[in-house]
């Protein structure tokens, strides 16, 4: 019966139930803990080092990725798999408990150095789950069941941002809600030691190799041109999502200037309440989307579809904007772009996986899920200010600049899929 409901929202067979809600469940706990850490991370960074400090993480997390992925390739090469996921998860929660001391005793920098922790811990985090997930499933297991499994960060986000945000209303201390992070990141961990012990599926051997040289995932990525390919889309796919919130933003700034001179209303509350309404609407959209139509995209068009759907969405999006479409407009143009990226396109990044060897599924991928994604923020960074300070470029010029990279990133997406359909014809 559990696995005819499960069929609603992808295409599970007799005996998988138990194992996707298992890892729906687990999922979605680590999106829960993660969206109460990234609402965390906000005050505590503007109060210990002011917004300026803000503009500096990206390039911190970059660096620190660059040593973080190394360690974690030897790591890999040396431990078995449920090893290697709960020991990540075990310094995750150690870091907690310091950081939490950090905030109780007053630590300087405190705020800036949790900012740029709470974005590793999300991109590494999530990454090592999905090659978990890629490490159990076969390729014809994981197109079917990766889009269930997929609901759990759905629908993860908006519970663990309403959890902290009426935490907070109620009076909570940051201390708490590092506790209560901690509790559920340490039912995370249990969880994927219940689940190994269900599938039990090479769980004992190293995911990687001892002999390998070379630093890990960035050696694996330099040799393998299919994963170099997978390593350009997801920077252009945060290339393009980062400066399109570059655009919205500036538009909400404007509009709320405007509705600040004629009064009223003060401009901080216009982009308060903007941003909570076109948060709230992105993930419900996203739900929606991921619950009832991505195991249906995967279906009929494959991991094609589910790969080329975000990039045709992020074209139509900014040709309308450049075109000069109105404040209203945007914002859902917005929406539906960002409800595409959380939904459809996130399932399709993790399919591209499926036919990797296990080294390449632990070790390239955190390369790729963390420096690489990262590095999209960068250079959206440099965009910017040379589209700013050099360029003079406005809301319409940005948004064209945006529709040529969607262009290029629908170009660079051909070879990877051609070579994912070869890999495929050699993978079970």
């Amino acid at each position: 019966m559990t696995y005819r409901i499960l069929r609603l929202f992808g295409d599970v067979r007799r005996g998988e139930a138990a194992t996707a809600i298992l890892m729906l469940l687990n999922l979605f706990l680590l999106l829960v803990g993660y969206y109460i850490l990234k609402t965390l991370r906000e005050p505590l960074v503007l109060v210990s080092g002011g917004a300026e400090l803000k503009a500096y993480a990206a390039a911190a997390q970059a660096f620190t990725l660059m040593g973080f992925v190394p360690l974690y390739s030897w790591a890999a090469a040396r431990v078995s798999r449920l090893k290697l996921v709960v020991g990540l998860v075990a310094v995750f929660l150690l870091n907690l408990q310091l950081f939490a001391a950090g905030v109780v005793g007053g630590a300087p920098y405190i705020g800036f150095v949790f900012f740029v922790w709470v974005g590793i811990f999300s991109l590494a985090s999530i990454a090592q789950f999905w090659s978990y997930a890629n490490d159990l499933y076969t390729r014809e297991s994981g197109e079917r069941i990766f889009p269930l499994i997929a609901i759990g960060a759905t629908a993860g986000s908006p519970v663990g941002a309403k959890l902290a945000q009426t935490l907070f209303d109620g009076g909570a201390t940051p201390a708490t809600l590092l506790q209560l992070a901690s509790a559920i990141l340490l039912v995370h961990g249990a969880l994927y030691w219940v689940i190994d012990r269900r599938v039990g599926d090479r769980a004992a051997q190293p995911v990687g190799t001892v002999a390998a040289r070379g630093p890990g995932g960035f050696r694996l990525l330099a040799g393998n041109p299919y994963l170099r390919w997978v390593a350009v889309i997801l920077l252009l796919l945060n290339l393009v999502n980062t400066t399109g919130e570059y655009i919205l933003g500036r538009v909400v700034v404007e509009a709320a200037d405007k509705a600040a001179a004629a009064g009223g209303v003060s401009s901080s509350a216009y982009i308060g309440a903007f941003y909570g309404e076109y948060f709230f609407w992105v993930n419900i959209i996203a739900v929606a989307l991921q619950a009832f139509l991505v195991s249906r995209i995967v279906r009929h068009a494959g991991t094609a579809g589910a790969v080329l759907m975000l990039p045709m969405v992020s074209l139509g999006a900014y040709a309308f904007i450049g075109a000069g479409a109105g404040f209203a407009l945007m914002r859902w143009l917005k929406t539906a772009e960002n409800a595409t990226d959380y939904s459809v396109m996130n399932t399709g990044r993790q399919l591209l996986w499926l036919p990797t060897t296990r080294e390449e599924k632990y070790q390239a991928k955190q390369a790729v899920d963390t420096f690489v994604v990262r590095s999209g923020d960068l250079v959206s960074a440099a965009v910017v200010f040379a589209g700013t300070a050099w360029l003079g470029l406005g809301v319409q010029g940005f948004a064209w600049l945006n529709v040529g990279l969607a262009l290029l990133w629908l170009l660079a997406s051909i070879p990877l899929l051609r070579s994912f359909r070869r890999l495929c014809a050699d993978c079970p």
